[in-house]
């Protein structure tokens, strides 16, 4: 008996060999780095993951606008797997540059405006899934939790500006200041690519499991409110 693959572990196997693939560029393609050694690697996946978590937290901001609005569930869904999927891409983030900064800077963690502004984010949407995970499921958690997505938003230009708005130890915009030799650049493109398309892949597989949960939610109200009514009826 044989059984085919769905869409989505399709899409999450195609999203693995793609990851695979940035390895390859990341730790045979790219030339190491002259002067900080083979733990500038990091960056290619560090810069990649901030760049997806910065998409993801777009999608909690457009549901949470489109939510509001209309009260889209759909939207509030899309939100709700942005702001996970987000979370853990900025966790990455945090840890990655941890890692980095350690033999670099002789400490793994200092007050940066940098660090100190993406610690903020991540507290920020983790604030915004406990709310959801604590508040009474239903339009007032949803409407508050649209808000918090919405205005955390904020903080997303602050942590990519951050470095050019106040002094700062950490790197100044590389990439687009054409900084990076060629083979690096292509590097981090198609690091960049494949972690962009794996935050999709997450958000998709996300709001799926986003449907189903609602979905059995509804099954258990409508029970507790058939059972009472079937119970009268006997009597």
């Amino acid at each position: 008996m044989t059984s085919r693959l769905s869409v989505y572990e399709k899409a999450a196997l195609g999203a693995v060999a793609l990851m695979l693939v940035a390895a390859g560029f990341i730790f045979v393609f790219a030339p190491e780095d002259a002067l900080q050694g083979p733990v500038q690697r990091i960056f290619y996946l560090h810069v990649s993951s901030a760049i997806a978590a910065y998409g993801c937290f777009a999608v909690v901001l457009i549901g949470g606008i489109v939510y509001l609005w209309k009260e889209n569930a759909t939207a509030d869904r899309l939100a709700r797997a942005g702001a996970l999927v987000g979370l853990v891409f900025t966790t990455v983030t945090l840890v990655m540059g941890m890692i980095w900064a350690k033999p670099i800077w002789g400490t793994f963690w200092t007050w940066d405006a940098r660090l100190t502004s993406t610690l903020v984010l991540w507290i920020i949407y983790a604030g915004y899934l406990m709310v959801r995970r604590l508040a009474e499921p239903g339009r007032q958690a949803a409407r508050f939790a649209a808000v918090v997505g919405i205005f955390g938003f904020i903080d997303v230009p602050v942590v990519h500006f951050s470095v050019t708005w106040w002094r700062t130890v950490h790197p100044g915009p590389i990439v687009i200041n054409d900084a990076l030799p060629a083979q690096m650049l292509v590097a981090f493109l198609v690091t960049m690519a494949c972690t962009l398309f794996l935050a999709g892949v997450m958000i998709a597989i996300r709001y799926r499991i986003e449907v189903v949960t609602d979905q059995a939610a509804a099954r258990i109200v409508s029970a507790a409110v058939v059972a009472p009514s079937k119970a009268g009826s006997t009597r």
